[in-house]
């Protein structure tokens, strides 16, 4: 299931890092992602085990950016990978079977590549300047969007990101997204998620039930 609303995490250390995931996860987050660089693999390890056992205390699922064999280790959800980083295909392999996989995509062809390597959501951004990501892509803004989607016409979710605000979110839904990764809006406020919410009529009860079928399968294998 791949939630409408993805916070991902922010923070100058480990420690903030873990003391926002837990303000999310007490706000009403249902999809939480670990994004956190340039620290040593053991601080990583570390910082996603304590991640995983705060988002299991609320029965959020926990994404890992970038690290999936760390993804696999803590048994979090699933794994985000960047354009730099492994492929799907690869780390479909090493994951299990329920481990959820998204990509991050800035243009068609980046889409079209993530679907055919059979990702669970594409990331695709960003939608206007961020701070949180350096070397920034172009912006693609509510017209990239609308004509992204008229060109892909996928079933695959595509999430929004990069800079997204609250009452920028009604317009980008209008675009056919699925729904929107937001980091910098929601730590400055984390009372915002059950807005966010509203906007996306996203509880549990209505979130997609993606590849149910294929997991049915799996489970009588």
């Amino acid at each position: 299931m791949i939630s409408k609303l993805q916070y991902i995490s922010q923070g100058a250390t480990p420690k903030e890092h873990l003391e926002n995931i837990q303000n999310a996860c007490a706000s009403g987050a249902e999809w939480v992602q670990l994004r956190l660089k340039n620290v040593s693999k053991k601080v990583l390890l570390d910082t996603a085990q304590k991640a995983r056992e705060i988002t299991e205390h609320y029965q959020t699922r926990l994404i890992i950016n970038d690290h999936y064999k760390i993804a696999k280790e803590v048994k979090a959800d699933g794994v985000h990978l960047g354009k730099q980083d492994v492929s799907p295909t690869i780390a479909r392999d090493f994951l299990y079977s329920w481990q959820i996989i998204g990509g991050t995509a800035n243009t068609l062809d980046d889409c079209k590549k993530l679907i055919s390597k059979k990702v669970d959501y594409i990331g695709l951004g960003p939608y206007q300047f961020t701070e949180t990501k350096e070397n920034l892509s172009p912006i693609l803004g509510i017209a990239g969007y609308k004509v992204l989607i008229e060109e892909l016409q996928t079933e695959i979710p595509v999430i929004a990101i990069g800079g997204i605000k609250i009452a920028d979110t009604k317009a980008i839904l209008e675009t056919g997204v699925y729904g929107v990764a937001v980091s910098g809006e929601i730590t400055r406020n984390f009372n915002l998620i059950p807005s966010f919410h509203d906007i996306l009529k996203a509880p549990s009860v209505n979130e997609q039930v993606f590849k149910l079928g294929e997991q049915k399968n799996e489970t009588n294998e």
